[in-house]
């Protein structure tokens, strides 16, 4: 059995930028990073804002700004 994590929900959700009605990973970080990483996403918080509320988390739509913004 995992631990909990004493982080999840607390310090970790003021920091989270999911905007995902209802997600139930929302401030747990290693639930959130495992679920996105299965379906080849990465989490909300590595996309600014506008981007985000697209729902593309895609490793292309990330490598897609990384190019765009140049090193």
């Amino acid at each position: 059995m995992r631990a909990a994590c004493p982080n999840a929900k607390t310090a970790n959700a003021k920091f989270c930028n999911c905007s995902y009605p209802g997600c139930p990973r929302q401030g747990i970080c290693c639930e959130c990073l495992r679920y996105h990483l299965g379906l080849r996403q990465l989490p909300a918080c590595c996309f600014p804002e506008a981007v985000e509320r697209t729902y593309d988390r895609s490793f292309e739509r990330f490598a897609q700004l990384v190019n765009a913004n140049g090193p």
